[in-house]
């Protein structure tokens, strides 16, 4: 049986902050989170994202570093458009994770997950393109404790949306149509 929901870190733990999503993985997958609930370190892997991301979760949440032009450090929570993905090439590289580029692959091959959410993380601007450095700077280490409590929290929600669609579920089955609890935006 597939896990409810996949926490996913992507990241290339040679090139510094790069390496966030990996680093928040591995230390959610020390039991910080439900057993129903997935932990992969996909590093640069985007071929397995890809094919992760076919599998039948509730939900997915991918963890990396996102620059946005914020100040370095700034988490983000994103929830992707599946429409603004059809103008991305669909192609992944093979040693490369560009978390647009694997969402685009899955769509061409006809996965659309339910639901996906992006825990990014600012990085800091002191890597020169290729430039290799293992560590991270003082914003972006500061922020990896924050992002394990966000996913933390995010599965809690997540798990709580399931809960509520049960409880809806179960009141409609008893002909109580309509008289269930209300699920904001469902």
């Amino acid at each position: 049986m597939t896990p409810a929901i996949l926490v996913g870190g992507i990241g290339n733990i040679f090139l510094g902050d790069d390496g966030f999503g990996v680093e928040v993985a591995q230390r959610l997958a020390q039991g910080l989170l439900p057993p129903d609930v997935r932990v992969v370190d996909f590093g640069i892997r985007g071929f397995d994202l890809a094919f992760a991301l076919l599998d039948d979760y509730r939900a997915i949440i991918l963890i990396d570093a996102v620059p946005r032009g914020g100040t370095p450090g700034t988490l983000y929570t994103i929830e992707p458009d599946w429409t603004a993905l059809d103008d991305l090439d669909a192609a992944v590289e093979m040693h490369g994770t560009n978390p647009a580029k694997v969402l685009a692959m899955v769509k061409s091959m006809g996965g659309q997950p339910k639901r996906i959410l992006i825990v990014g993380c600012e990085p800091s601007p002191m890597l020169q393109e290729n430039e290799e450095r293992i560590g991270f700077s003082e914003a972006v280490e500061q922020a990896v404790d924050k992002a394990v409590t966000i996913v933390q929290k995010l599965v809690r929600t997540l798990e709580g949306e399931k809960s509520e669609r049960i409880l809806e579920s179960s009141s409609d089955s008893a002909g109580n149509r309509g008289r269930g609890h209300h699920v904001a935006g469902h």
